[in-house]
């Protein structure tokens, strides 16, 4: 009779160092402390919360992990380098990345400034390559690694009624680049999965929910085959898995996460 296998393990993140772009609130923090919950140390890199990203990391260490905060704008090249040196000079290693930062600037098309333009893609998808790349390199000379980008249904449709077109088209070119790096690395067994949430109600959702009641109700929710929007929480066990061993034969998949919004 043959021995039973221990599926729990395959789950198991315990000793894998990770790294969380934005991952002080929202989606992000859901995602740092899902990835710790399984045994990941975390360096949460935040643009300006570093209070807030210290103070998640003192919980998590709390309990017995090396987690850490960064201060670092993904768009702009030099801290990008001085990330990458950070995570180098305390663990010598990156296992997980998770690119999800991320900004949205909403306004017609035929009046939208070329400014925001710029500023969405700079941090949207520039600020991806650059951290993809820099770790990338880490993660090349050491032949393992799994990179998840945080992607967007948003990728897919042109989501109604707010106007936000910058938007649309980084998350979607997030897409084609996921699927380009997870063909290029897959030969120094790199794994490269990006996540494509639908509606999640974040801070930015109940700020919504606050101005816009209507659109909440009658359009996110109502879009979706679910008849709601999601919570964090159901966005964390799809990063754990293309983190995990359990996600060794997937790479460059868009895991859609949108209660069936996408569907119809």
């Amino acid at each position: 009779m043959s021995a039973k296998r221990d599926y729990t393990r395959l789950f198991d993140l315990t000793g894998r160092k990770a790294i969380v772009t934005g991952g002080s609130r929202g989606i992000g923090r859901a995602l740092t402390e899902a990835l710790a919950a399984q045994g990941a140390d975390v360096a949460i890199v935040v643009r300006s919360s570093i209070d807030l990203a210290q103070s998640l990391a003192d919980e998590l260490n709390a309990e017995g992990g090396d987690s850490f905060a960064i201060q670092a704008d993904v768009s702009v090249p030099a801290d990008v380098e001085r990330l990458a040196a950070e995570v180098a000079a305390r663990w010598g290693r990156a296992d997980i990345l998770v690119n999800n930062a991320g900004i949205v600037l909403p306004g017609n098309a035929e009046d939208y400034p070329l400014e925001q333009w710029r500023q969405t893609l700079n941090v949207n998808l520039d600020g991806v390559f650059l951290v993809s790349q820099a770790i990338g390199k880490m993660m090349i000379a050491q032949k393992s690694g799994s990179i998840i980008n945080i992607g967007s249904m948003s990728g897919r449709i042109v989501n109604w009624p707010f106007r936000h077109a910058a938007y649309n088209v980084s998350k979607a070119a997030v897409h084609m680049l996921t699927k380009c790096l997870a063909t290029e690395w897959a030969e120094h067994n790199i794994r490269v999965n990006a996540l494509a949430p639908g509606y999640i109600m974040t801070e930015l959702t109940e700020e919504v929910l606050r101005e816009h009641p209507d659109v909440v109700a009658n359009h996110w929710a109502k879009g979706a085959v679910m008849n709601r929007i999601g919570t964090v929480d159901e966005l964390a066990g799809s990063v754990v898995y293309l983190a995990s061993d359990a996600a060794s034969f997937t790479t460059g998949e868009i895991v859609t996460v949108d209660g069936g919004l996408t569907l119809r």
